[in-house]
């Protein structure tokens, strides 16, 4: 059976524009699918990249230019500056962390639902009330915020190491079971043609 493993953060715009594509490709083709959620900025700062404020003001511009036209193609509302970035993703990282391990629940909608909070619906994914009303609709249950913290922390940074390991420089980023990377949302198809046997 084919294998995913899914390396994002849910304070990525290009993670939110993923949606729940991984997964439905997933699907398709019969994979698994591991979420890893990681510290974007500690994984820019390993492997050369730079955090969105240090970014040569070009850099900047292409961005706010390129998020909303990436959102109107996949006809996916956006706020190119949402009121609560930059904030601490790693409580949202936990969350996903423990809710993978509990399992009962749809981890594809609580990572797409948690991403969304953030940059369609202006709300702060570092807070508790947000991070449990996406782990409910998700089916999951609410109380998996608070509990597993200590475990989510290590795997949080078992997933950072092992992302730098494997060349993951950028998210989202997924690496199939054969060793194939794939950067980015505007991969997801090749990611598709990969597993189908296309590329």
């Amino acid at each position: 059976m084919p294998h995913i493993d899914y390396y994002l953060t849910v304070v990525s715009p290009f993670c939110y524009l993923a949606g729940t594509r991984p997964a439905e490709v997933a699907a398709k083709h019969g994979a698994t699918i591991t979420y890893k959620p990681v510290d974007a900025v500690a994984l820019f700062g390993r492997t050369g990249g730079v955090p969105l404020a240090q970014r040569h003001p070009s850099r900047q511009a292409y961005r706010l230019a390129e998020i909303p036209r990436q959102a109107k193609m996949l006809g996916m509302p956006i706020t190119v500056k949402p009121a609560h970035f930059p904030t601490n993703p790693a409580p949202a990282g936990y969350a996903i962390i423990a809710a993978q391990n509990a399992g009962g629940g749809d981890l594809a909608a609580l990572v797409a639902g948690l991403s969304r909070a953030c940059w369609a619906e202006e709300k702060d994914v570092a807070e508790d009330s947000v991070i449990k009303g996406c782990l409910e609709a998700a089916g999951f249950d609410p109380a998996l915020a608070d509990r597993g913290l200590l475990a989510g922390a290590e795997t949080y940074g078992t997933n950072l190491e092992e992302a730098v390991n494997r060349g993951v420089f950028g998210l989202p980023f997924f690496i199939t079971d054969d060793g194939a990377p794939f950067w980015g949302q505007d991969r997801i198809d090749h990611l598709d043609a990969h597993l189908g046997g296309r590329l």
